[in-house]
């Protein structure tokens, strides 16, 4: 995990495992009930542009961008979700496509991510 609150470089360019750029980096979302930055959000589209997210484990920092262990591809085929409007079964699609595990977080509502 990187030791650096990932927000700071938000409006860097986000890169994918081989270099190639995603998008800017607009927001990071942390694991609420451990407080690590686990997805961040890139704009895609240019008509319509909706919000994807990647992952953020164990990605690579430099003065000028974020760069992610996951392809392009796979981030064009997330999931399409509503940002903060997030639902328990949204959080567990989103890991679910990046192959990550995903428990409930022990909330009412049963939301791990939130917005940094």
């Amino acid at each position: 995990m990187v030791n650096a609150n990932l927000a700071d470089w938000r409006g860097k360019d986000l890169l994918d495992r081989d270099g190639e750029k995603i998008g800017k980096l607009e927001d990071v979302y942390i694991d609420t009930e451990t407080d690590t930055d686990e997805f961040g959000t890139v704009k895609e589209g240019l008509i319509g542009r909706h919000l994807t997210f990647v992952p953020l484990r164990d990605v690579l920092l430099t003065p000028e961008s974020v760069r992610t262990t996951v392809s392009k591809a796979k981030v064009k085929d997330a999931p399409n979700l509503a940002g903060d409007d997030l639902s328990e079964l949204d959080e567990a699609a989103l890991y679910g496509h990046y192959g990550l595990e995903y428990a409930p977080a022990a909330t009412p509502s049963g939301r791990r991510l939130g917005r940094r």
